[in-house]
């Protein structure tokens, strides 16, 4: 992994790298890194043995520039099985989004067959180099690309993340799924001739959590009317499926040729 982290904390404020922007502007930071920081602080004051992220829902309201990012949590609730607690994630001008988490405590699992279940993918680890960054904008993680864009079907990638989020700290495996989980929109969302939808928000659900650096995403559903998108897509490590994550997006002038 690089030593080129995304931010470099500085008392409560993590400062973004240059590399932190996104692929709709320059100096726009990329909203998959405020859901995997929200993560970060959120596991760090929240997390405990035993509880397991569930569910994270990150709301990405409002674009910012590279600038210094804040992260204020709350405790919800706390309770024997359950505990909620949100996050606002800002900057000096003001509230960017907001992040809820819901915690539930491991058990037993419960005997006999489920009615529905989510089959482990036939998609193998990769083994040749990741696919070569294309435009203006190139991936800081590696991406390999198992489906065509254009093609029909379902769409497939695995992703590895190659910088550290803050410092020099490893990524935990919350923040591996939450980083990947923004790939979802471009994912279910994209279309032939680019990426028209930028995503508003996504909800990331875990059964457990990633196992190894390598997390695969599968476009499992789109809808979209009137410039108002849902997608959603299956998580998956190379042990079986992990969870969901489910997005909505708006019309945006088409990203061509950036992932």
């Amino acid at each position: 992994m690089s030593s080129s982290a995304f931010f470099t904390q500085k008392g409560d404020e993590f400062v973004p790298a240059p590399h932190a922007r996104g692929p709709w502007s320059p100096d726009m930071l990329h909203g998959r890194l405020l859901g995997g920081l929200a993560a970060r602080v959120l596991e760090e004051r929240h997390g405990e043995p035993g509880l397991l992220f569930a569910r994270l829902t990150v709301d990405l309201f409002r674009n910012s520039p590279l600038l210094p990012v804040a992260v204020e949590t709350t405790l919800v609730r706390d309770g024997r099985r359950i505990r909620v607690a949100d996050a606002v994630i800002s900057t000096s001008q003001g509230a960017i989004g907001r992040v809820s988490a819901v915690l539930l405590r491991k058990g037993e699992q419960p005997e006999g067959e489920r009615t529905v279940t989510t089959p482990p993918w036939d998609e193998q680890p990769p083994s040749g180099p990741p696919a070569p960054g294309r435009g203006g904008w190139i991936p800081p993680f590696e991406l390999w690309q198992l489906s065509g864009w254009s093609l029909p079907g379902p769409g497939r990638v695995w992703m590895r993340e190659t910088h550290p989020l803050v410092d020099d700290e490893p990524l935990t495996p919350l923040v591996r799924a939450a980083l990947a989980a923004d790939f979802a929109s471009p994912l279910s969302n994209s279309q032939p001739d680019g990426l028209r939808f930028i995503n508003a928000d996504y909800t990331l659900t875990l059964a457990r959590l990633p196992e190894g650096e390598l997390v695969g995403l599968e476009a499992t559903g789109h809808a979209s009317a009137d410039g108002v998108a849902t997608g959603q897509v299956t998580m998956h490590d190379t042990a079986g499926p992990i969870g969901f994550c489910l997005v909505t997006a708006v019309a945006n002038p088409p990203m061509r040729g950036t992932r």
